[in-house]
C-alpha cells in the first residue's frame, strides 16, 4: 500500500463515487500533489476491492452507461487510519531524478550546467506561480497544508538553484 491507496480510501472516506468522479477530482484538484493515470486509480480500486477494503456495486441512471460505484469497508476505514498514520509518520528521503543528474555534472560543459540549471530555475518559478495562485481548497485543511507543503519545496529548490548558479559564475 501506498500514498495512492490512501488517497482513494481518504475519498471513499467522505461519500461512495464512481470512478469517474475520483479520476475527474484527481486530475482537476490534486493533479499537483500526485501523478495518477487513471488506469492505475482502476486496478488500485479493484485491488481494495479484491482486500475488502473497499465494495464495488453498479448502477444506471436513465439510458446512461452502467457504472461502478466504491464505497469504503469498515475494513477500509481502518485501513485508511493505519495508512494515513503511518505515512504521516514516515520521513522517507526523497529521491529525484535530478539527484541522479547532478552527479554527472562533471561531464558536461562549465556553459551547458549553467544553461540547464537557469532553465529548471525558471521551471521552478513557473511552478511556485502555479502554487501561489491556486485558491484555498476551503474543505478542511488538510488540502491547503499539502499545497504550501510543496510551494515551500519549490521556494526551497528555487533558493537552492540561486545560491548555485552564484557559486557557478565566473
Amino acid at each position: 500500500m501506498d500514498e495512492r491507496s490512501l488517497l482513494l480510501l481518504g475519498m471513499l472516506k467522505s461519500q461512495s463515487q464512481h470512478g469517474y468522479q475520483i479520476n475527474e477530482f484527481i486530475e482537476k484538484n490534486l493533479s499537483r500533489v500526485i501523478n495518477m493515470k487513471r488506469s492505475t486509480a482502476y486496478t488500485l480500486l479493484d485491488r481494495l476491492c479484491e482486500q475488502g477494503y473497499v465494495e464495488q456495486r453498479t448502477e444506471q441512471e436513465g439510458h446512461r452507461p452502467v457504472r461502478k460505484v466504491y464505497t469504503l469497508t469498515e475494513a477500509g476505514e481502518q485501513k485508511f487510519n493505519e495508512l494515513l498514520r503511518e505515512i504521516l509518520e514516515q520521513a522517507d528521503p526523497m529521491t529525484s531524478p535530478f539527484d541522479v543528474g547532478l552527479m554527472f555534472l562533471d561531464h558536461i560543459s562549465h556553459d551547458e550546467l549553467r544553461a540547464a540549471l537557469q532553465l529548471h530555475l525558471q521551471r521552478t518559478h513557473q511552478q511556485i506561480v502555479v502554487y501561489e495562485a491556486t485558491p484555498a481548497h476551503g474543505f478542511g485543511k488538510g488540502v491547503d497544508i499539502a499545497m504550501r507543503h510543496r510551494l515551500a519545496l519549490l521556494k526551497a529548490e528555487q533558493s537552492w538553484l540561486q545560491e548555485t548558479l552564484q557559486q557557478l559564475s565566473p
